[in-house]
């Protein structure tokens, strides 16, 4: 039996396709909500009331400090059993958004004390409130500083959906596992799936590294002339 089936490929492609492609809107949607969310964890942490911190810090540590894997089982299998009952792909949409907004607020907090104090209290000086300074000067060179690392959480992310397939979300890894299951190409299918994963996968490190240049060229395009 040859190694690579060519036929296999071709006629598995169109099911790989459409379980890439829930696995692209899995990504899509889960990175939007924890952008924003991160933010907000991160703004908490950083000016909340110290109750407010003692809970965010709580929650961040515990997400940081458990599996992914077993966060999206827990809130998959074991919260029906409290009455929360949710289908695989919100379970996977909770899992994962509260898992990366904890480390993204961390990045954004680590953005937003990067930026140089004077710079908030010169805003404070010229009757800014905290609010208006976090918008106008504070966030956007902190989001700057922080593209990169975002970045990264974006292609980790989407690698990561892959851990979904254990509560039988249909994404690419999940149907690979299904077609195999019946044909035995194992060797074809995964192979056709690490495809789809690199040039995906690529394709976003290459549009990260192009958002990167432009935000670092309009900021120095927006700097002041030296006298």
């Amino acid at each position: 039996m040859e190694l690579f089936n060519p036929g296999v490929a071709v006629a598995s492609l169109g099911p790989l396709l459409a379980g890439m492609l829930l696995t692209v809107e899995l990504t899509v949607l889960v990175i939007s909500l924890s952008l924003v969310l991160g933010l907000a964890v991160a703004l908490a942490r950083l000016y909340a009331p110290r109750p407010v911190v003692w809970l965010v810090l709580a929650y961040v540590e515990l997400m940081r400090g458990t599996p992914l894997l077993l966060q999206l089982i827990y809130i998959y299998y074991v919260l029906p059993e409290l009455g929360i009952r949710l289908d695989a792909f919100a379970a996977s949409v909770l899992g994962l958004t509260l898992n990366y907004s904890a480390y993204i607020s961390e990045v954004y907090r680590s953005g937003i004390q990067g930026i140089a104090k004077g710079q908030g209290d010169a805003a404070a000086a010229l009757g800014m409130t905290r609010p208006l300074a976090l918008r106008r000067i504070i966030l956007p060179q902190a989001i700057r500083l922080v593209i990169p690392s975002l970045g990264n959480f974006l292609i980790t992310l989407f690698k990561d959906t892959a851990l979904c397939s254990v509560i039988s979300v249909q994404e690419v890894l999940f149907t690979a596992q299904l077609i195999a299951a019946r044909n035995y190409q194992y060797f074809t299918l995964y192979t056709v799936v690490g495809g789809l994963y690199f040039i995906v996968g690529f394709g976003a490190a290459r549009l990260v590294d192009q958002l990167e240049r432009r935000t670092r060229t309009g900021y120095r395009r927006r700097r002041p002339a030296r006298a």
